[in-house]
């Protein structure tokens, strides 16, 4: 074995791999074909002698020797990236920066279009991925760089992570135009005893806090009234335009929808109210592009 002979690049392969237990995947996160990852982990198995990672029905399961490889590997690399990047100035006109970041389905919808009007205006050669991230899982794909942020209800408890608080939101009903509560009333604003009188739809995407909206309408008595729970909120405006259903979302997007179709908007007395946060790595701290990026996000998003 003469490490001379190693190309330094397998070993993000290597990396990667043993991050996510599939070939695909790990070509993904690199920007690697599928045959190119094949080929590199082919390549490593030679020269360490090694299979390295083997089938199973949770996935590859790395070998014995790749459990003492991988870690340590994966260490250095970090350490190796942020010395090269510190050291290089970082002028985000010419560069062809390919920025991964973590944002919920609803966070797509509000903030990509935003970011990546921006990243055309100022960084043009530049490139930018939506990678799906469990909430669970945001800490750790920071630490991995997997992703370089991530944005939305995060408070992730890790020492190693980062964050600052963009705004607070609360949640809204809309409805059709031709809704109207039960009794009637004057306002805006919706009484539990017109809330006792609806029918709901709620979003129930995984493992984020969107779930306390079903929380208050429980807290109401009134979860029995949610007869519709999607899982994204692609459905939502065709849902609130074309049926009697009141929609419980965000306020920031009832307001993005009430300016492309025509529907009723109403606050709720005691909603709750949630904080939408970046979050980095600290690891990343001091590299100038990531501080370009997030004073991008900041200068965006952020209100009082």
């Amino acid at each position: 074995m003469n490490f001379r002979q190693l190309d330094l690049n397998l070993l993000r392969v290597l990396v990667a791999i043993h991050r996510s237990r599939s070939v695909t995947a790990a070509g993904k996160a690199l920007a690697l074909s599928q045959p190119a990852t094949s080929n590199a982990l082919a390549r490593l198995r030679e020269f360490f002698g090694d299979e390295l990672f083997v089938r199973s029905p949770a996935g590859l399961q790395p070998t014995r020797l790749c459990e003492q490889l991988a870690p340590a590997m994966q260490s250095q690399l970090l350490v190796m990236e942020s010395l090269v990047l510190n050291h290089q100035p970082f002028d985000a006109s010419s560069s062809q920066r390919h920025w991964r970041l973590s944002l919920s389905d609803l966070g797509e919808i509000l903030f990509l279009p935003r970011l990546a009007s921006a990243l055309r205006h100022e960084s043009p050669q530049s490139s930018l991925s939506n990678v799906s991230v469990d909430a669970s899982q945001v800490a750790a794909a920071l630490e991995s760089r997997d992703i370089d942020m991530a944005i939305g209800i995060l408070k992730p408890q890790h020492r190693g992570v980062r964050s600052q608080s963009l705004f607070k939101e609360r949640y809204m009903a809309i409805s059709s135009k031709d809704w109207s509560p039960t009794p009637r009333g004057r306002g805006r604003t919706l009484s539990p005893a017109q809330l006792a009188q609806a029918n709901f739809v709620v979003v129930s995407p995984t493992a984020t806090f969107h779930g306390s909206v079903e929380k208050m309408l429980a807290g109401m008595k009134l979860q029995d009234r949610i007869l519709v729970r999607p899982r994204h909120f692609g459905a939502i405006a065709e849902l609130a335009q074309n049926t009697d259903l009141l929609c419980i979302v965000p306020e920031m997007y009832a307001r993005e929808l009430s300016q492309r179709v025509q529907l009723q908007m109403w606050t709720i007395d005691d909603a709750p109210v949630y904080e939408v946060n970046l979050v980095w790595h600290s690891s990343t701290e001091q590299d100038s592009d990531q501080q370009w990026m997030r004073g991008v996000i900041e200068r965006l998003f952020t209100r009082n």
